[in-house]
C-alpha cells in the first residue's frame, strides 16, 4: 500500500491543504494520497464504535467515497481535514446504528493483546476485557468518543476537540470525567473479585 508523508499532527497543514486544494480541483492522485494518510486512522475510529472488521472497512470506504463526493463542502483552513473525516465517519456510524436500532455495543471493542498466553492468562484477560467492556458501558456516548480518538486513533487534544467541534478545554474536561468513570469501576471490581 502507497503511503504519503503526511506526519499524523497539524503540523502538516501546508501540505494537507494543498492535497485538498488539488483534490478539489479533480486530482485523484491528490485525494489517493489524503486517503492513504488517513485511511488507517479512520478505520481505527469506526472499528471501535461498530466492533466488526467487514462493517468497519466498509463504513470506511463510504467515509471516502462521501468525502470524495462532497469535498466541495471542505472548508480548507478551518479545521484539519482529518476532523472533517471524522465528523463524516461519525455521522455515517450514527447514521448504521439509526437504521439498525441498535445502540453502539462496546462489548467487543476492546482487544487484549497478549502474544502466547497460557490457560490463566487467557482466563485472566477474558475477566480483564469483561471488566473493561463493562466500565466502557458507563460512560457516555462523547465520554467514549473523546477516549477512542485520543487513545485508540492518537489524536492530540486540539485535533479531538475539532473532530468533536468542542472547545480544548471541554474534551480535557469530558477526557478526564470519562478516566475517573473508568478508574472508579475498575476499582470497584477488583474489590469484588478480592472478596469472591
Amino acid at each position: 500500500m502507497k503511503t504519503t508523508s503526511l506526519p499524523h499532527t497539524s503540523g502538516s497543514l501546508p501540505e494537507e491543504r494543498r492535497l485538498v486544494w488539488q483534490a478539489k480541483s479533480g486530482d485523484a492522485e491528490a485525494f489517493a494520497q489524503l486517503y492513504d494518510a488517513y485511511v488507517e486512522r479512520v478505520y481505527r475510529y469506526i472499528y471501535f464504535r461498530v466492533t466488526d472488521d467487514t462493517l468497519a472497512e466498509d463504513l470506511t470506504s463510504q467515509v471516502f467515497l462521501k468525502a470524495w463526493e462532497s469535498l466541495d463542502g471542505y472548508q480548507a483552513g478551518g479545521s484539519p481535514y482529518l476532523a472533517w473525516l471524522y465528523t463524516v465517519a461519525k455521522n455515517l456510524v450514527i447514521d448504521y446504528y439509526r437504521s439498525r436500532r441498535q445502540t453502539v455495543d462496546l462489548d467487543e471493542a476492546v482487544h487484549l493483546a497478549a502474544d502466547t498466553p497460557t490457560p490463566d492468562e487467557e482466563a485472566q484477560g477474558r475477566s480483564e476485557q469483561r471488566d473493561m467492556r463493562e466500565a466502557l458501558q458507563r460512560l457516555t456516548d462523547e465520554q467514549q468518543q473523546v477516549l477512542i480518538l485520543r487513545f485508540i486513533s492518537g489524536l492530540s487534544t486540539e485535533e479531538t476537540a475539532a473532530a468533536m467541534g468542542k472547545r480544548s478545554g471541554a474534551v480535557r474536561a469530558l477526557q478526564m470525567r470519562a478516566l475517573q468513570t473508568l478508574s472508579k469501576h475498575m476499582q470497584e471490581k477488583e474489590i469484588h473479585h478480592e472478596r469472591s
